[in-house]
């Protein structure tokens, strides 16, 4: 199964094929209302601009069937319940704060990026503008740790469960928010290294996918044990999902991935194409060195310019190193299964998400 990253990842052996469409569609049809009542606890027009960006109304308010994005995290906080032994409904309460927190970091990203277009329509700080941006991804934040707290108290989740899974994921913002004022500096420096970036993203990342990939064996009473096998399958994971993008970034096609064309070059970002290349110290990844580190005309360069820039890349070995990391990453991940007693159908199921993160164009 190739891609347009490059790279295929074998398939397990299945009795059935996995349908990964459909795990991920009973995610946001058990997600999804809880969600969307969450949302409307918001005070106006906050509620109004989490709605539109979530992909639920246009700028006009009007309802509308918009691409809320791929579910994955809330996936994860669903099977992880079951990996404890437990129904997928009592994950719920994760799969909801996961997504949250998600949407409070892509509603800020777009801003510090200056991105005007996600999944193929305006970002939120363009049309209802800088400041109401910010502070719905504040509230998104906040409401997060509500709805694991509501868990406890209406019977979901024991208290104390429920504030394992607050801690899980407050701690997983906090790496969160540390990966991405990292990756901001990244953009003022001629180079990182690939340790550094690696670090980054396992903070901007991966850590909210290892929290997703938990919280709902969390709020299922697992032991420690458990819920960091589960971790280090979703931080793994989450490298992986981490390494695509970056490719994604710079090779993907704006139709399909509905971001900005050349948008990680554009803004100078060291992911891991870049760093990889920029270590590399070839006469490719020399002259990418050299380009780098001249400011005239940052963020401004013609698309021939960013193309040109992206076959340096490519050629100093860039390219061919992040695919061949989002496949070790990958099988670094699904190792950390062999640690949960789970049964075959649900390992299964966190198999071919793995499988999917790795293998897309969007």
């Amino acid at each position: 199964m190739e891609s347009r990253t490059g790279f295929a990842v074998g398939g397990t052996a299945h009795a059935e094929p996995v349908s990964v469409p459909e795990l991920l569609a009973r995610s946001r049809t058990l997600c999804t209302p809880p969600l969307r009542a969450t949302v409307a606890r918001l005070a106006a027009p906050m509620d109004t601009v989490a709605a539109y960006h979530f992909g639920w109304i246009d700028r006009d308010g009007t309802a509308v069937e918009g691409d809320g994005g791929k579910a994955v995290r809330p996936a994860l906080a669903l099977l992880s319940a079951q990996a404890a032994g437990a129904a997928a409904e009592v994950g719920v309460p994760g799969g909801v704060a996961v997504e949250l927190v998600h949407n409070f970091s892509l509603l800020h990203d777009d801003l510090m990026d200056g991105d005007e277009t996600r999944r193929h329509r305006a970002t939120a700080w363009t049309v209802f503008g800088p400041a109401q941006a910010i502070l719905v991804g504040d509230a998104l934040a906040t409401l997060g740790t509500e709805v694991l707290l509501d868990a406890g108290d209406t019977g979901g989740a024991s208290p104390a469960d429920a504030a394992r899974a607050v801690r899980l994921l407050t701690t997983a913002t906090r790496h969160l928010i540390d990966g991405q004022a990292m990756d901001v500096a990244f953009e003022q420096r001629d180079s990182v290294t690939v340790a550094e970036c690696l670090e980054m993203e396992g903070g901007k990342t991966a850590a909210l996918l290892a929290a997703a990939s938990a919280i709902g064996a969390v709020l299922a009473g697992a032991d420690d044990k458990v819920s960091g096998a589960l971790q280090r399958y979703g931080h793994h994971l989450g490298l992986a999902f981490q390494a695509v993008d970056d490719l994604l970034g710079i090779w993907g096609a704006t139709e399909v991935t509905g971001k900005p064309h050349w948008g990680d070059l554009r803004q100078r970002k060291k992911s891991l194409p870049v760093a990889a290349a920029l270590a590399e110290g070839g006469a490719a990844s020399r002259r990418l060195a050299e380009e780098l580190a001249d400011p005239k005309g940052r963020g401004e360069e013609p698309e021939p310019e960013l193309a040109a820039r992206a076959a340096l890349i490519e050629e100093a070995g860039g390219r061919a190193w992040t695919q061949e990391e989002a496949r070790r990453q990958h099988t670094t991940a699904l190792a950390a299964l062999d640690e949960v007693p789970m049964s075959d159908a649900v390992r299964e199921h966190f198999v071919a998400l793995a499988e999917f993160v790795v293998v897309r164009e969007r």
